[in-house]
């Protein structure tokens, strides 16, 4: 899977960011996301679908339950991006160091 540029809009909320965390450490469905949030179960909802349409979680149906749960396909991708840039960094950091300062030293 290619990374997809939704997926840092999409955590770039500090909600949408938390609700990700804890679903790195299990699936969970709305309910029991919205009792760990001092928002409603409609806006945690809404926070999954962003999440969702970004790629980075999936949900399942359970019942009458959607259980979400991390992608790990698209959270691998994200993570080569972010290594991608963090690469390219270091690099213009150390071309910057070792260029001789102006006054000729």
């Amino acid at each position: 899977m290619a990374y997809q540029p939704e997926a840092l809009i999409a955590l770039g909320d500090p909600t949408r960011l938390a609700i990700l965390e804890r679903l790195v450490d299990r699936p969970r469905a709305v309910v029991e996301l919205a009792e760990e949030f001092p928002i409603s179960r409609p806006a945690v909802s809404q926070h999954l679908r962003v999440l969702k349409d970004a790629g980075l979680v999936t949900d399942d149906a359970v019942g009458n339950r959607r259980i979400y749960r991390v992608n790990p396909v698209a959270l691998g991708a994200l993570r080569d991006q972010l290594d991608r840039f963090w690469a390219r960094a270091l690099e213009a950091y150390k071309v910057a160091v070792e260029q001789p300062d102006e006054e000729g030293e």
